[in-house]
């Protein structure tokens, strides 16, 4: 029997419409003599929704008449079962759309990317695909994503956080990154990708529309030096904590100092569809003007592939991840810049050079989720116990610690 993969996508995010194409593609090109995939798409205000045309990109031109025409579902877990049930129910019937044996979330950003989805669905006991709930969390987080690096001897520039109650002040936090650090910076939000949000300031004046930026889309964000003669590297991972390998690395070509949302998802959409979806413009991060591989020596080639699978395991990662790469040109020194735990397009561009197909890259995804879920019921969670026996709390307790 077919394992039944629920591919979930969309959700609360600034890069809700990216996830779509991300999703569709891949559905495109999962092995359905495998898997029964049910496409679950998640909307702006995180309902969940199934139906004929879900999986179709150009329904998404079109997004409440999609709607009246899917079916609205709630995840219920009955027995060692989960199961999609229509949501309202209807009286007479059966409610139940689905059984899910696997979840497997393409999505990206805050709200989805970072943890909250991958933990809503591990109190369902499901088999999730990618990363589990603390890696999603800290390689959203890049400031404790750094620390973490660092500790593991992965280089990283140094950066500082601040805060909306930072910002109130907005003069003294000026005066304290200009004195922390000399121009240019870059500032970025937190916890988000695609370059939403990031900008590079060069005096005072950039500096404070860098800020109303980057406050606008984060409660925090990060500041860092920016690199004057910059190269960027990127490369994927694909394992997890007992074995990883890295993909080719690519070059992107940006049209900025920065690689602009533009550069990432709008630039050369015009030519064709996604792989795997219908129609449409955009290829999500296909459509990126890059060098693949890279111009690189094989020497920094080789620390570029190492240093990428080191960062994955270090940040205890699963699945497929793209990594970020920086070279300062003046030094040839290299930074660790980024993680995407869920990347666009699942990086699957960077996996067909070294011979190894789409359909491919995501059958070893889910297998990688089966083998973290055997391995999760090896491990002890919960016991029975009699600490409740004759507990009384109220009148004259001491509390639960006596």
């Amino acid at each position: 029997m077919k394992l039944k993969v629920a591919v979930l996508f969309g959700g609360k995010s600034t890069e809700h419409e990216i996830s779509i194409i991300s999703a569709i593609q891949a559905i495109g090109h999962i092995n359905k003599e495998k898997y029964d995939v049910v496409p679950v798409y998640i909307t702006k205000n995180n309902d969940f929704y199934v139906g004929e045309d879900i999986d179709k990109i150009e329904e998404y031109t079109h997004i409440n008449q999609l709607l009246a025409k899917s079916t609205q579902v709630v995840w219920v877990k009955e027995n060692d079962k989960v199961n999609l049930v229509r949501y309202p129910m209807k009286k007479f019937g059966n409610n139940v759309m689905t059984q899910v044996d696997v979840a497997f979330p393409i999505v990206h950003g805050t709200n989805v990317e970072d943890g909250t989805l991958q933990g809503f669905l591990a109190t369902l006991g499901l088999p999730v695909v990618g990363c589990d709930v603390l890696s999603s969390a800290v390689g959203m987080n890049k400031y404790v994503m750094k620390t973490v690096l660092k500790d593991n001897d992965i280089p990283v520039l140094d950066c500082k956080c601040y805060t909306w109650k930072d910002y109130e002040d907005v003069d003294a936090l000026v005066a304290k990154i200009e004195g922390t650090f000399e121009y240019p910076v870059i500032i970025k939000p937190l916890n988000l990708g695609s370059s939403i949000g990031i900008k590079k300031a060069s005096d005072r004046a950039s500096l404070l529309e860098a800020l109303d930026l980057g406050f606008e889309f984060s409660k925090k964000i990060l500041v860092e030096h920016a690199i004057s003669k910059l190269k960027e590297i990127n490369c994927s991972v694909l394992g997890d904590y007992e074995s990883a390998e890295a993909s080719e690395c690519e070059e992107p070509i940006n049209s900025d100092d920065i690689l602009s949302f533009e550069d990432k998802y709008i630039g050369g959409g015009s030519k064709g569809s996604a792989k795997g979806a219908k129609s449409g413009g955009s290829k999500g991060m296909a459509s990126l003007k890059r060098k693949i591989p890279a111009d690189i020596s094989d020497e920094m080639r080789d620390k570029i592939r190492k240093m990428a699978v080191d960062a994955f395991i270090a940040l205890g990662c699963s699945g497929v991840s793209r990594i970020d790469f920086m070279i300062d040109m003046e030094t040839n020194n290299v930074y660790f810049n980024e993680i995407n735990t869920i990347p666009g397009s699942l990086s699957f561009y960077l996996w067909e050079p070294l011979g190894m197909k789409y359909e491919h890259l995501l059958d070893n995804m889910i297998q990688l989720a089966l083998k973290a879920d055997r391995e999760n019921h090896k491990v002890v969670y919960s016991f029975e116990t009699n600490v409740l026996e004759g507990v009384k709390l109220g009148g004259g307790s001491k509390g639960s610690k006596g």
